[in-house]
């Protein structure tokens, strides 16, 4: 049976969502048994709140070691999506020194090497960012709320570095990845999340969203 941290419990219970020991980590109630295209009715349609307030700092320090496993996010996710990673020596197998990513975005192959320079050649995107969330919602969350949600793996991606800062705080109506298979994956992710931490979209990103998730309307909610 999986086990979940202290941590996830109080976020799962503070959400009011349910862990499932079969899944992978936390899913909203609201979300359970709908595929991705008829999850997106479930989330309200609102104009983008103010930008008032929002900075880095309003979502915890970047990169916190939430669930106490002796390793930080970044480090976290860089060691779920890498592979042939090459570890330093006497970080527990958490500091990835090198390693291999398939970029989601473009489908592109890509050596990281950590380093001041070269560690920017892959970074961890929040599939809906920051800046998006807080004027969606997000703004409205508790400090671990807000914490929890930088910091979740399902809103987080290893990927080319370029694409993540021209992403920027786009949503699914500005931006999508430029390759077009991993789409419907990228907007249902987005959904998900934000049906986990109750947020909302616009009236562009739902029909943003709406049209993209038309072409797989099977696909499941990921949780």
């Amino acid at each position: 049976m999986k086990k979940f941290s202290a941590w996830q419990v109080v976020i799962a219970l503070t959400l009011g969502v349910g862990i499932h020991v079969s899944g992978v980590g936390m899913q909203s109630v609201s979300g359970v048994g709908l595929n991705a295209l008829a999850a997106i009715e479930k989330l309200p349609v609102k104009g983008r709140a103010p930008k008032t307030g929002y900075s880095r700092a309003e979502f915890g320090s970047a990169w916190a070691d939430v669930d106490k496993n002796g390793c930080d996010t970044r480090n976290d996710i860089l060691r779920r999506d890498l592979t042939a990673v090459i570890y330093k020596v006497k970080t527990h197998d958490c500091v990835a020194l090198t390693g291999v990513l398939i970029d989601p975005y473009s489908g592109t192959t890509i050596s990281f090497v950590r380093g001041n320079v070269t560690s920017l050649e892959v970074q961890i995107d929040h599939v809906v960012a920051l800046s998006n969330a807080w004027q969606t919602g997000a703004f409205g969350l508790s400090a671990d709320l807000r914490k929890a949600f930088a910091n979740d793996p399902l809103n987080l991606l290893a990927v080319k570095g370029s694409l993540n800062q021209q992403k920027s705080d786009g949503d699914a109506a500005t931006w999508l990845p430029p390759l077009k298979s991993f789409r419907c994956t990228y907007v249902a992710r987005q959904v998900a999340v934000k049906l986990k931490y109750k947020l909302w979209v616009t009236a562009p990103e739902k029909v943003a969203m709406v049209k993209v998730l038309s072409s797989c309307p099977k696909l499941a909610l990921p949780n």
